[in-house]
Parts: C-alpha cells; structure tokens; sequence
C-alpha cells in the first residue's frame, strides 16, 4: 500500500514537454521516482529542459521529433526503448491551439490542429503500444480539455481534436485493457499559464470564468500534477477508458 503512488525504476515518455503544462508534468513524475524522457520538437530544447531536471537530480533525456510524422514517430520510439530503457508511461501532451470565427476557419490551420491534437496520438499510441504489449503493461495518458465536452466560440476544430482524443482514450482502453495496459486521460479546465494570460488580464473573462466554475477561480498548473501521477501509478492499476476531468468543477455546473 505504500507503494501506491510511487514511481521509481519506471520511465515516461512526455510528449511536447520541453515547456509548459508538459514540462510542469515531467517535474512531477520525477519528484515521484520516475526517469523523464523529454520530447520537443528541436533537439536543443529537449535537451535543455532535460538538463533542468538533471541539475535537481533526476533522471532525464531529450529527445526531438515530429510528434505528427508517422516515420519519425516509429524510429523514435524505437531509439528510446533500445538506448535508454523500456518505455513504461507515455503521455501525450502535445498540443496547439488556433483561434478564427468557424465560418472562416482556415484549411492550413484546420489541418494543423487536427494533425497536433488528433493524429499525433493515435501515431504516438500505435508506436509506444506495440512495445506495451509485448510486455503486457503500461500506462498511456492522452492529455484532454474542457473542449472534449464542451464547444467555445472561435475553437471549434480544437474542441473537435479533444473530443477526439476522449475516443481515442476510449477506444485505447477498450482494446488494451486486456494487456494489462491503462489507457486514460486528464482534462484539464481553465488554468494560468503563458498561453492563458491574456484571458486572466481580462477582468470581464475572469469575471465570468469565476462565476461559472463551482471552485469559483483558475486553476493554478501544478494542480495537474496529482491526476498525472495517479493515472501513471500502481493506484489506477484498475482505472481504465476514463477522462479525469481537472476543472474545479465547472462541468458539473449549469
């Protein structure tokens, strides 16, 4: 029982993690025991951000590659479980976002969304997968959003990636179960962070947000950290198919 949360000897793969709500990740699992390989898309940041946890005394590599580029993908995958270790967690935090009116929604920027969000999982789920169940266990976390249930005007192809990624969590869970592989996902509500401080600048939005959501405030980032380390250790063992949503309660709330 004291070895619910704990994370040591295993390795995770963290998707776009270099910076930001991944890299916050990447901290937490280490703080836990576990050995953080770091994935961006240029190979100086991923080592960069690898070194940081390094200097605290844990163990880290990075490694880049084109999360959407199926070749990339595969020969990554195959690098790391033969160079640094079996790959024990993965999650799948890459992500973008695009913002236009839905009617004027730009073709290019569609397809990048969905490329990013969407297909790279599917791709990263494939490729670390494979490996998984030749070894029948593993933990794969999809990062989500508040989008995966809900629309919000200007985003709607991002929304349609998220709903996409709860399926794949779905579908994931549904097929892999039965090797001993969870497949689950978080879905993180309104959270300050680089990408968010232009609506928590703006008092109207804040306003509302903190009306709308039961916590009645943004969440701060490193309150994402608990449900990663959760669904990455032996507590979730029995935990599958299931999105976890981090919000504050605002999607229990009308």
């Amino acid at each position: 029982m004291k070895n619910l949360f704990d994370l040591t000897g295993r390795k995770a793969l963290i998707t776009g993690s270099a910076q930001g709500i991944g890299h916050l990740l990447a901290q937490g699992l280490a703080e836990h025991g576990a050995e953080i390989i770091i994935n961006d898309i240029t190979q100086e940041r991923a080592e960069k951000a690898a070194g940081e946890l390094v200097k605290q005394g844990f163990k880290a590599s990075g490694i880049a590659f084109d999360v959407t580029n199926k070749t990339e993908v595969e020969k990554a995958v195959r690098q790391i479980e033969q160079e640094i270790g079996e790959i024990d967690i993965l999650i799948n935090n890459a992500g973008i976002q695009r913002r236009h009116p839905f009617l004027e929604f730009p073709e290019k920027e569609w397809d990048d969304v969905i490329n990013v969000n969407q297909k790279a999982v599917f791709l990263m789920m494939q490729a670390v997968g494979k490996y998984m169940v030749k070894r029948q266990r593993g933990k794969i976390i999809n990062i989500g959003s508040m989008q995966s249930e809900l629309g919000r005007d200007t985003i709607t192809p991002y929304a349609a990636s998220k709903g996409a990624v709860k399926m794949l969590t779905r579908g994931g869970c549904v097929e892999l179960a039965r090797h001993n592989i969870q497949v689950n996902g978080i879905a993180p509500g309104y959270f300050i962070t680089e990408l968010t401080k232009p609506l928590v600048d703006n008092e109207e939005f804040t306003s509302w947000l903190c009306k709308r959501t039961p916590a009645n405030r943004w969440g701060n980032p490193d309150e994402l950290i608990g449900a990663a380390v959760y669904l990455s250790a032996p507590a979730s063992d029995f935990v599958n198919g299931h999105l976890l949503f981090v919000d504050g309660g605002m999607l229990a709330a009308v």
